[in-house]
């Protein structure tokens, strides 16, 4: 007989993106631990039965996540998180004994103290090339000393339903001891792409948010004055009826002028010679193109703009672009809100994952 819904924890939860994929796919998220504290009041607000802790997780033991959640080891199913890697060196140091490394050191320990039945571990793709794959083993050779069978892959956003093109890695593990009868770890498959439902776009995404004008700024909670004009903007607006984190940022009339000048999907190569140097980023006046989905939204937004307007897109349309729902509501200053959407995992990348975890230890 199965518990009513599998328990996770969030151990670099940030806002809440990979937790609330993880949500949607049927789990009860516990916990989410982040040591940066606007992120943590923005997690709080979109889960109020979770327990969070804005704290270093260096300092936070196995035993005291125990006491908090009132629950014992045995009840944690999963363990998910993306801890920041930092030190990497080939001086024959393991990864996990680099100082520089201690988050993901910690995020290590805690699946050891923890042992739940799975963890899954998101990372830069860039960790999985570095040093001719050394770290990757590095990692995969952490996690198996500890118990685990561990699958890592590489995927796509775009490749699931999300508006945008983001690439991450993902490091699953089995726990060998809680799961028995099952084979290894299968990564779910793509949905959109060539041959499969087309990519959803960025004017899919957002064109219903549209109506806010370029030099007045309406507010962080207004009416939508649009109809949804396409299934993923139907999805998005599920079980909201306004708008939330949808204010504009005002640009100086000399700023407009140059946006209008980049045609929809166009940057700085459009601009004429002398203002291409006026910035000196080569992502400098990216506008987002109507038809494709988005490149990744970083956590700045100040170079990229919306397709049709001269502006930066707006908390709301970023999220949006990230798969949030517009439900999902950021607390905190503007720029605090956009770096939480930028470090976010994609819901809906997060959902198909946690999907696969749950069918395994269904199975096991």
């Amino acid at each position: 007989m199965m518990k009513t819904k599998l328990k996770a924890i969030d151990l670099f939860c940030g806002c809440g993106g990979f937790s609330y994929g993880f949500q949607e796919a049927g789990f009860e998220m516990l916990l989410g631990i982040d040591m940066w504290k606007d992120a943590t009041v923005t997690y709080k607000h979109n889960f109020p039965n979770a327990t969070v802790i804005n704290d270093d997780i260096e300092r936070i033991t196995a035993k005291q996540i125990m006491q908090k959640l009132n629950t014992s080891k045995d009840d944690i199913d999963v363990i998910i998180g993306g801890p920041p890697c930092q030190g990497f060196s080939v001086s024959g140091k393991r990864m996990i004994d680099d100082p520089r490394n201690k988050l993901y050191k910690s995020f290590v320990n805690l699946v050891k103290e923890i042992r739940p039945k799975l963890f899954v571990m998101e990372n830069v793709p860039g960790l999985i090339r570095l040093f001719d794959g050394k770290v990757k083993e590095q990692v995969l050779g952490d996690f198996s000393s500890i118990g685990y069978t561990v699958k890592v892959q590489l995927l796509s956003s775009d490749m699931f339903g999300v508006p945008q093109q983001r690439k991450r890695v993902f490091f699953v593990g089995i726990n060998k001891e809680k799961i028995k009868n099952t084979e290894e770890f299968t990564f779910p498959e793509a949905c959109y792409g060539e041959g499969l439902k087309e990519f959803i776009t960025c004017e899919e995404a957002i064109s219903d948010l549209d109506f806010v004008p370029v030099d007045i700024s309406l507010g962080e909670d207004i009416p939508y004055k649009l109809p949804p004009n396409c299934e993923y903007q139907k999805r998005m607006r599920v079980g909201s009826d306004r708008i939330k984190n949808h204010s504009i940022t005002i640009h100086k009339e000399k700023t407009r002028e140059i946006i209008a000048m980049v045609p929809d999907g166009g940057n700085y190569k459009n601009l004429p010679s002398n203002l291409q140097d006026t910035r000196k980023v080569h992502i400098a006046w990216t506008r987002m193109n109507s038809k494709k989905p988005c490149f990744t939204i970083d956590t700045g937004h100040n170079h990229h703009f919306h397709y049709k307007e001269n502006r930066v897109p707006t908390v709301r349309e970023s999220a949006r672009i990230q798969s949030f729902p517009d439900k999902f509501e950021f607390i905190g200053i503007k720029t605090s809100q956009l770096k939480q959407v930028g470090n976010a995992v994609p819901p809906l990348m997060a959902q198909a994952i946690a999907e696969k975890v749950k069918n395994v230890i269904e199975r096991g």
